[in-house]
């Protein structure tokens, strides 16, 4: 469906992806060719932009761009933070001729898209991510959103990026807890769609896990199951473009996730809620009877092998954990709703809805459990 990119991935979307070493020197000529305008904004936090930001910026004219930058943090994901990026570009002038650039990970994917969705009713963006979970997750999809004190995401559009940039070289920068929370949104693609990928990423998680970045072949091994994340992510939207069907599947792990990030105000790395989420929706999906016994343990090996979280904070109030649950995008007549595996590789239907409701009790006694 994507028009003609020279190096793009050959995807089922309307949008290029472009992913491969260096890929960051060529945002310009990529920019230029799925959205050319007179003016270009830039949008990062200060962190990406001293790294990144201001050198894909240079390649643009200095006259008609200019970079715009929040401070890091996902508590900056804020409708506070739309306005004053939205009212920056009107002092600027920006136009409908202007094209966003958002380069960060996906707190910036997400604010800078919704700032683009909304400005004058569209602009054009192209997703520059810079984290590992920004570059296999959030750049991919055209889901923008901010945060609200009710939850996370529960204000925002669908906007398609006109060009996604993936360069994994950007990740040599992160500090390695970053680095990992990645690791869980491959995983969880594994086990929502693709049982070898999942294998994979495993023979890869240790490696990560004991030398980051700095791990043999980091760069081409990392390139590869990104390309696979992105592929599968890419097959899921590509047939239900508004998560209304099979997209709700990319949330396994999320219900949970989002209602402790919640609770901890946002305190913690989303690759790291996300772990703790599927291993605890696992855990859901066997005690219901949809998930063969021992799946849950599987998962919370494979986390644990990331050096990802496996088990949910100590401290926290389970009765505010579900709470939290019934704000989620899912839930229908008050009841939270769970995208749950039934193995690796394979996702319960339920009869066309991929969401399963399951009540306050399953969850809670599912938590609880050793």
């Amino acid at each position: 469906m994507q028009g003609a990119h020279p190096e793009a991935l050959d995807l089922p979307l309307p949008y290029p992806v472009h992913c491969r070493a260096g890929a960051r020197h060529s945002v310009g000529e990529i920019a230029r060719l799925a959205a050319p305008s007179h003016r270009v904004a830039v949008i990062s936090d200060h962190t990406v932009a001293r790294l990144h930001a201001n050198a894909i910026a240079a390649q643009f004219p200095t006259e008609s761009t200019r970079v715009f930058t929040i401070p890091p943090g996902e508590q900056e994901k804020t409708r506070t933070r739309w306005a004053e990026l939205t009212d920056a570009l009107l002092e600027w002038g920006a136009g409908r001729d202007t094209t966003v650039i958002a380069v960060g990970g996906g707190v910036i994917g997400d604010l800078a898209g919704f700032v683009a969705s909304t400005y004058m009713r569209g602009l054009p963006v192209i997703q520059v991510p810079t984290t590992l979970l920004a570059m296999v997750d959030a750049s991919v999809g055209g889901k923008t959103a901010v945060d609200t004190p009710f939850g996370k995401n529960l204000v925002g559009a669908f906007h398609n990026p006109s060009a996604v940039v993936i360069d994994p070289e950007m990740l040599v920068t992160l500090p390695d807890d970053i680095l990992r929370s990645g690791l869980a949104e491959m995983i969880k693609h594994g086990v929502i769609a693709d049982a070898p990928y999942f294998d994979a990423v495993l023979r890869f998680a240790h490696a990560i896990r004991a030398h980051g970045a700095a791990a043999p072949d980091f760069v081409a091994t990392i390139t590869t199951l990104i390309v696979g994340s992105v592929r599968i992510k890419a097959d899921v939207v590509a047939e239900d473009t508004r998560e209304g069907g099979l997209r709700q599947i990319l949330n396994f792990g999320h219900t949970i996730a989002h209602a402790v990030e919640r609770v901890l105000n946002f305190e913690l790395l989303h690759g790291d809620a996300v772990a703790m989420g599927m291993v605890a929706e696992a855990r859901i999906a066997e005690s219901i009877g949809l998930a063969r016994e021992g799946l849950a343990v599987a998962i919370a090996d494979a986390v644990e092998r990331a050096g990802l979280p496996s088990r949910m904070p100590v401290g926290v109030s389970l009765d505010d954990i579900i709470s939290a649950t019934h704000l989620d995008k899912k839930a229908r007549l008050g009841a939270a709703r769970y995208s749950l595996p039934r193995g690796i590789g394979e996702m319960e239907a339920a009869e066309g809805t991929w969401a399963v409701a399951v009540t306050d009790e399953a969850v809670r006694a599912a938590l609880t459990s050793p």
